[in-house]
């Protein structure tokens, strides 16, 4: 099984937020004992800005397993189609086109996406299989328990 990650889940993690560390990092563990788990250019850049220096970001990425997943050109072009659809809709320009790059690499890379996102991602990308930290093992936004 192979899982894409989002920032949020990560930022979670290496800042132990209060309300969301606990459930973050033990679905994070759940997802690399089931497999690899990968980031997306987007997310290392993210998470990148959050540490001291790219190589403390790096060693940081490597010490909890999360590999490098290059978006390709599908990717990018399923990125823009959402983006588009979600424009059209009336979407305002608060949300970033980078969820929707994450999102387009997690369904061309991966077979799902870690993410406490769930609503934004249903919506705009209804093929997409959400793992969310917050999910009953029952809910449909842990569809590995299925």
């Amino acid at each position: 099984m192979l899982t894409a990650i989002d920032t949020n889940i990560l930022s979670d993690v290496f800042r132990r937020d209060p309300q969301h560390y606990e459930q973050s990092a033990a679905t994070l563990r759940l997802a690399l004992d089931q497999g690899a788990v990968i980031a997306c250019e987007v997310v290392w850049a993210e998470i990148s800005a959050a540490f001291a220096s790219s190589t403390d970001a790096e060693n940081a990425m490597n010490q909890l397993r999360i590999d490098y997943g290059a978006l390709d050109l599908p990717s990018c072009l399923g990125c823009g189609d959402a983006w588009r659809r979600y424009r059209k809709a009336g979407g305002s320009r608060s949300r970033l086109i980078a969820d929707f790059m994450i999102a387009s690499h997690a369904i061309q890379a991966a077979d799902r996406l870690l993410t406490r996102d769930r609503g934004f991602y249903r919506t705009y990308f209804p093929d997409l299989v959400l793992m969310d930290p917050g999910a009953e093992p029952t809910d449909p936004g842990r569809q590995e328990f299925e």
